[in-house]
């Protein structure tokens, strides 16, 4: 049994694609905040939606999916009921594994995951780190559960809030990069709708081209930029405006902003 502690739009985002792995609904509970929240996520999904308290009692897996400022609060919840032998998995932003267990005791095997939206659609990347008290055996069944829905990689828990800047909140850059050039489509007079498909597919081919062909960014950049030719006259703009230190400055402050939601 599987439980979703906070099932928001991540938790939702996992649940839906724990389903569509193969879990069956009476595999999963699920809990929520409001119960208008809890109603929807029944109707939806035919999932359990039960107290945290009754998650963390019969559940073998618990999912923590609150936001960071309420873990401290679902922790103290929770901690009564959770067994030396029960797999926490944390999913906040900026909580470390040590923040888990010094709340929950009894080396209490902990994950530490950072996924991110495209979970939705299983195109997640997830980076997983054990804590004090997790083994091998943890970190396997806590990728069995989200290779369904994406890639997973394995790293240091000390990379983990420099993971959550650059893949957890990564989507949204790539929105924001989006939403820019379609921008300048409409500038030099392109309908909205054709620039949107336009600059869609770019981005979708070329996340492909780099996934499969193995290639260096540095190397597909190259082959499209023609001595004295228009990619390099708009490269050089974005060199002109620091664009690449802007995101070396964003993501580092993505970086910082969570450890300060971590720290309350």
């Amino acid at each position: 049994m599987i439980a979703i502690l906070g099932t928001g739009k991540m938790g939702e985002a996992l649940l839906s694609g724990l389903l569509r792995a193969g879990f069956k609904p009476g595999d999963i509970m699920a809990t929520a905040r409001r119960p208008e929240r809890a109603q929807s996520l029944r109707e939806t999904y035919g999932v359990q939606t039960v107290s945290n308290a009754e998650a963390a009692k019969s559940a073998d897996t618990l999912i923590l999916a609150v936001k960071p400022q309420d873990m401290a609060t679902l922790l103290g919840e929770i901690a009564p009921y959770v067994p030396a032998d029960r797999l926490v998995i944390t999913a906040a932003a900026g909580i470390t594994t040590a923040f888990v267990e010094q709340r929950l005791g009894d080396a209490v095997p902990v994950v530490r995951v950072m996924s991110n939206t495209p979970i939705r659609f299983d195109e997640a990347m997830s980076v997983i780190s054990a804590g004090a008290h997790a083994g091998e055996e943890h970190l396997r069944l806590t990728e069995a559960l989200l290779q369904p829905v994406g890639k997973v990689l394995r790293i240091p828990e000390s990379q983990q809030d420099a993971a959550t800047a650059l893949s957890g909140s990564g989507p949204a850059y790539f929105f924001y990069l989006v939403e820019a050039m379609v921008d300048a489509g409409i500038l030099l007079g392109m309908p909205r709708a054709a620039a949107l498909d336009m600059v869609t597919q770019s981005i979708v081919g070329a996340a492909v081209m780099l996934r499969d062909s193995g290639e260096h960014p540095v190397i597909l950049r190259e082959a499209v930029t023609s001595p004295g030719g228009t990619t390099i006259a708009a490269i050089a703009e974005l060199e002109r405006h620091s664009v690449r230190a802007a995101f070396l400055a964003a993501i580092e402050a993505a970086r910082d902003r969570g450890r300060d939601l971590a720290a309350g």
